[in-house]
């Protein structure tokens, strides 16, 4: 489960969340990138407007096959509702990057931490707020703050910078904090729909038309991966746009004037013309879609 922020316009601001669906294996993991399902919401509306039509959204459009559905999402989904959602589906395991709410923070000085690498010492406890109906796990991770470190992001007390999650995934402290920052892989996909899918900028001042561009680059996005996926050897499936670009379409070639008329000749690459082939193959073998 993902989201972006920072999507904005002058008068109207955007908030993208992004939903990601993983498998157990892990090749299916690195390999899907698709977008499937989204919201959009002014910039007044709460930072978890939306959370739970969405989950919905996403339950209802996973395939039946899938073994096992597994959430990772910033601190925006943090909270009760949408943990209540993810624990009533029997398959779903999640981490959620926790909100530093004051029942929290009382409880992060007296923890007993353990070293987990050279600068990090990691934490669990049995986290209760009252508006919960029982106790969920919070890992919780803390580094001292030195004086050459930059201005930090994360929440800091006394000395020490911290991050925190809730959980219900069968693994070490250290294991939920990997899982999470595999979430790492979404801002890169954010940064290529941003640069390579005219995404920089927001087109007008109704919030609207805004969405729906939004939703045609999401459909944009979807496609091109599709492609991938399907029709372009592996080596090519975790290529950007731009760099794919540049291996289907870019061919050498010279500017001629045979009889004063510019004419531009390719290269007769066997080649290109044998990797065209093969794509064009699987191409042709696709089923259409039902429905």
């Amino acid at each position: 489960m993902e989201r972006t922020r920072g999507v904005s316009c002058r008068p109207t601001m955007l908030r993208r969340r992004w939903i990601a669906r993983h498998k157990s294996s892990s090749r299916q993991r690195s390999r899907n990138k698709a977008t499937t399902n989204s919201s959009w919401c002014r910039c007044d509306a709460g930072t978890w407007a939306g959370s739970e039509e969405l989950l919905a959204c996403c339950f209802l459009s996973s395939p039946s096959d899938i073994r096992e559905f597994r959430a990772r999402a910033d601190a925006g989904f943090g909270y009760g509702p949408v943990l209540d959602m993810l624990e009533a589906r029997p398959t779903a395991q999640y981490a959620v990057v926790s909100r530093m709410i004051p029942s929290l923070k009382r409880e992060l000085g007296s923890l007993r931490y353990e070293p987990m690498n050279p600068r990090w010492e990691i934490a669990e406890f049995e986290h209760r707020p009252h508006d919960w109906p029982h106790a969920r796990r919070c890992i919780v991770a803390r580094r001292p703050i030195e004086e050459s470190d930059p201005e930090p992001t994360l929440f800091v007390m006394k000395h020490y910078a911290y991050r925190a999650w809730h959980t219900n995934l069968p693994l070490t402290p250290a294991g939920v904090w990997r899982f999470y920052d595999g979430r790492a892989g979404m801002e890169r996909r954010i940064r290529e729909i941003r640069e390579d899918y005219t995404l920089s900028k927001i087109p007008t001042r109704a919030f609207e038309a805004n969405a729906l561009y939004l939703e045609v680059v999401r459909l944009a996005y979807n496609l091109v991966t599709a492609f991938q996926r399907t029709c372009l050897p592996p080596e090519w499936q975790g290529l950007t746009l731009s760099k794919l670009r540049h291996r289907l379409f870019w061919v050498p070639g010279e500017l001629t004037h045979p009889q004063h008329r510019p004419t531009l000749r390719l290269v007769n690459s066997p080649l290109l013309a044998m990797r065209g082939e093969k794509i064009l193959h699987r191409v042709h073998r696709l089923k259409p879609l039902e429905g």
